[in-house]
C-alpha cells in the first residue's frame, strides 16, 4: 500500500516546521528532509523516524518496526501526529543528530 499524499501533507502540517520540512517521493514512498537532511520516511501511511543514539530518549516509548522488508528497526511516530510539540521536538533533534549530506559530484558534460 503506497503512502497517500494527504498523509504527507498532514505530517508536514503537524510538524510546525513550515518550509524547513520537505519531502521527496522515493520508490513509491516518501522521504522527509529537514534543512536538507533525511530525518524520516513515510511508508504505508506510517511515519518512521531515523534512529539515532541522540534521540533514543525521545523515541523510547514508540513502537519499532522496519519501514520495508530487510530494513533495520525504526521508531514509528504515528502517535506523535496527535502531539505536534513532541513531533516537532523529535524531528529537530533527529536533524541535529544526522550527518550533513555529502556534496553531490558535479555532472560531467557530454562531449560534443
Amino acid at each position: 500500500m503506497a503512502t497517500e499524499l494527504s498523509f504527507i501533507e498532514y505530517i508536514a502540517d503537524q510538524s510546525g516546521l513550515q518550509d524547513r520540512l520537505t519531502h521527496k517521493k522515493m520508490f513509491g514512498e516518501y522521504a522527509f528532509y529537514l534543512d536538507g537532511k533525511v530525518v524520516a520516511f513515510a511508508c504505508d501511511n506510517s511515519l518512521f523516524v531515523k534512529p539515532a543514539d541522540a534521540t533514543r530518549h525521545l523515541t523510547a516509548d514508540l513502537p519499532q518496526r522496519p519501514p520495508y522488508s530487510c530494513a533495520k528497526l525504526y521508531p514509528v511516530a504515528d502517535e506523535l501526529l496527535d502531539e505536534p510539540d513532541r513531533l516537532h521536538e523529535l524531528l529537530l533533534a533527529t536533524e541535529r543528530a544526522m550527518p550533513a549530506p555529502k556534496p553531490k559530484a558535479p555532472r560531467k558534460r557530454a562531449a560534443r
